[in-house]
């Protein structure tokens, strides 16, 4: 079993009387790729704005690597986020957008523009480097983020539904991208979704979530053998079939 690389306990917060989260407390391990799957408003995003630093839980704890980070700096807690609708600068080159991360900051500015370059290589940019985001396409646009976050050598990504928006055929070929990314670079990644087909195609574990509650997490193997309750067989599985039937008639 791989070490414990974040361990969330009992995270609580709430708008306006309303439960966002609701005693949230679950491990992820060092080099895992976790899903945390769930429809609008059950809680997964508030839960990876808590995680990144953008926001702050009413109760409850975050550690990382057994280091307390609840309330430390966004940019102090070695994450890496990657948006639903890119964040790129629209005035800048691919490669100005990525070394732009590094420029920021005074401990990576030194040799920003060579690692700059060489991300965009590992991640076969390098021919659109001096492309404005608007002169590509959505799936390399989104490759672009990734790059822009992997460059600052986070030991945990999240992702916030980056694959929403774009065609079926993009997000298969983004799909096995990222795993070949995840597994080349040994990064932890939890990655936001509502799609199930999604979630299991590429995640080590799947957290299910519903009313700012977590439901279930497990395996995709044990979540289908074994669910949890009948809103995980009902949302999670049947829900499963139908996108897979889906796909497949858009492949054929």
């Amino acid at each position: 079993m791989a070490d414990i690389k974040l361990s969330i306990k009992n995270l609580c917060k709430t708008y306006d009387k309303l439960p966002a989260l609701n005693d949230v407390s679950f491990d992820v391990y060092d080099g895992e790729f976790l899903s945390i799957l769930g429809p609008s408003g059950c809680g997964k995003t508030t839960l990876l704005r808590i995680l990144i630093g953008l926001l702050h839980a009413d109760s409850g704890q975050i550690l990382k690597d057994g280091e307390d980070i609840t309330n430390i700096d966004a940019a102090k807690r070695g994450m890496g986020i990657v948006f639903q609708n890119y964040a790129l600068f629209e005035n800048m080159s691919v490669l100005k957008n990525v070394e732009y991360a590094l420029k920021i900051k005074k401990d990576t500015k030194d040799g920003a523009r060579e690692k700059a370059l060489a991300i965009l290589e590992r991640l076969g940019l390098l021919e659109h480097k001096d492309k404005k985001p608007g002169e590509l396409s959505g799936g390399q646009q989104q490759r672009v983020a990734i790059a822009r976050t992997l460059v600052l050598n986070p030991d945990i990504i999240l992702f916030d539904e980056p694959m929403s928006a774009l065609d079926v055929a993009t997000r298969l070929m983004l799909r096995d991208e990222l795993k070949k990314i995840q597994k080349e670079f040994g990064t932890t990644c939890i990655y936001i979704t509502h799609d199930q087909e999604e979630a299991f195609a590429l995640s080590d574990r799947i957290m299910v979530m519903d009313k700012s509650c977590l439901i279930q997490i497990d395996t995709p193997e044990n979540i289908i053998d074994s669910p949890a309750n009948d809103y995980v067989k009902s949302f999670v599985n049947e829900n499963l079939r139908k996108k897979i039937d889906s796909l497949i008639k858009y492949v054929r």
